[in-house]
Parts: structure tokens; sequence; C-alpha cells
């Protein structure tokens, strides 16, 4: 046996336990990233290890095909519909958080929709999109609104709409049980003085309530944006990027496995990282901006 000194011990302790995490974010973090930095620079297909440097060539041609960047327009339907996910998450949260009767019952319920696989969500809603047999063209047409029916899918003007809802549908949950989270710790006692001093609710809620999950709110923002920048699975799965529903990222993997230029699509994932963090730091400046 070793007879090391508690010091010596110690250090033993703290660098086996940081060697493990140390190693597995060296292989499947760091590594990938910079590789994926190199590859951007060359030709490479995907396929073997043939590449060529090409340097600046990749970054070029992204900023010089307009249909590259022209597919952010998508992109924005899903942060206009992350916002309003957002604004009525709250609402409910703040429901939610008071005294009603089966309230746990109605968290599970909105939760259970992010917990379910977004191939099984889009299975769900080609029902009830779908054009003859759909469940919301029936409805539609049980309450006499027979007019209101549409091509939700095949309809280029409203498919967007469509698969942002989706979107908004799954994701509803997880903002309502964040700010739920964020509304039990505020102390009671602040709602007390409020309702003593006559305030409303309305007027409670803008003076207490969001300042005091204002963190919150900005992180929920962040999530919106990058969530909207990555939007992928939904319209991919649902669509394969047909009738104008390519997303950044599906054009990113269209060209990376379908049309063999893994080289250029590791340059549009570059590009995509730098927007994401540039929008970051604009929004941290402008709406939230430290002793605004």
């Amino acid at each position: 046996m070793f007879n090391f000194s508690y010091k010596t011990q110690r250090y033993l302790i703290l660098f086996g336990f940081l060697t493990i995490p140390v190693l597995l974010s060296l292989t499947f973090s760091y590594y990938p990233a910079i590789s994926l930095l190199y590859y951007s620079f060359t030709d490479w297909t995907g396929l073997g290890w043939e590449m060529h440097w090409v340097g600046f060539a990749n970054y070029k041609e992204i900023f010089t095909r307009p249909e590259i960047f022209t597919v952010f327009r998508t992109n924005a339907y899903y942060f206009v519909g992350g916002l309003v996910q957002t604004a009525i998450a709250l609402y409910f949260a703040v429901i939610l958080t008071g005294k009603l009767r089966g309230r746990n019952a109605f968290r599970a319920m909105l939760f259970l929709p992010y917990v379910l696989h977004s191939v099984a969500i889009v299975i769900m809603f080609k029902n009830v999109y779908h054009s003859e047999y759909g469940s919301l063209n029936l409805f539609l047409q049980a309450i006499g609104l027979p007019s209101w029916q549409q091509e939700w899918l095949g309809n280029p003007h409203l498919v967007n709409f469509s698969l942002a809802f989706i979107s908004l549908w799954k994701y509803f949950g997880l903002s309502m049980v964040i700010f739920i989270g964020a509304l039990q710790s505020i102390p009671a006692d602040l709602y007390e003085a409020a309702k003593i001093d006559g305030a409303s609710g309305w007027k409670a809620f803008r003076y207490i309530t969001l300042p005091s999950i204002r963190p919150v709110i900005e992180l929920m923002m962040i999530l919106t944006l990058t969530g909207a920048l990555e939007a992928f699975d939904i319209p991919f799965i649902m669509m394969l990027g047909a009738n104008g529903t390519a997303t950044f990222v599906s054009k990113t993997v269209d060209m990376a496995f379908r049309f063999k230029q893994a080289g250029l699509a590791s340059a549009m994932a570059v590009v995509l990282l730098l927007i994401v963090l540039l929008f970051i730091v604009i929004q941290r400046k402008l709406l939230f901006r430290e002793g605004k």
C-alpha cells in the first residue's frame, strides 16, 4: 500500500475525477470543433480523407450564393413562433403557480408534448394537417367553416406557419416549466405587501414578477433565438425541405450528405455559429443591458 499524505491524496482524487470529463470534452467537443474549422478551409467531400486546402473559397461561395442565406426567411417563422410561445408559456406559468385545483395535472399535460419524439409528433400532425382526412379540416367543416379549410402543408404561404406551430406546441411545456420554477422562487411576502398597498394584479405582475424573473426571460429569449436559427428536425422530417420549408441547418445537411460538399457545409456551420454568437451579443447589449 502507498502511504500518501493527505495533500497528495487530495490532488490524486481531483486529478482522477477531472481526467475523464476533460478527456470526454476534448474528444467529443473540442476536437470535432477544431476539425470542423479545418474542414471549412478544404474541398473535402465527406468521403475518404482526400482533401485540398482552398482557403476562404468556401466562405466566399457562401456569401456570393443568395439561395444559401434566403433560407433564413424560413427561420424567421420559428423565431416569431418562439416569441409567441414564450409569452403564452409565461401566462400559463402564472396561472399554474397560483392556487388552482389540479394544477399539477395541468402541468403534466402541458409538459407532455416536450417529451414526445419529433418523429412521433410529425406523424401525429400529418394526420392533423392532411387536406382530405386531417382532423383540422374535418373540425372546421363540423363547425360550419368549410371555407377555412386549407392545404396546410401544400400551400407555400401557410406551410411554414403550420410547421412553426408544431414547434411552438412541442417546446411550450419546457418554457412553462422553466417559468414556473422562476415564479416559485419569488418570496410571497412581496405579493402580500403589494396587495396591502392596493396594487392590482397587473401592477404586481409588472413591478414584482417581471423584474424578479428578468434573468430567466433573458435566458428564454436566447433559447428562442438559437432555437429558431438552428431549427431542423420538425421541418426536415415533415417536408424534407420541400415547398420552401428548408432552414439553414437543413440546407447545411443537404450540402454535406446530398451534394457531397462537406467542406462547404463545414463553412456554413461555422458561419451559423458566428451568426448565433453575434445575435446573442446584440440581444444582451440592446435588450438586457446591465443596470437598465
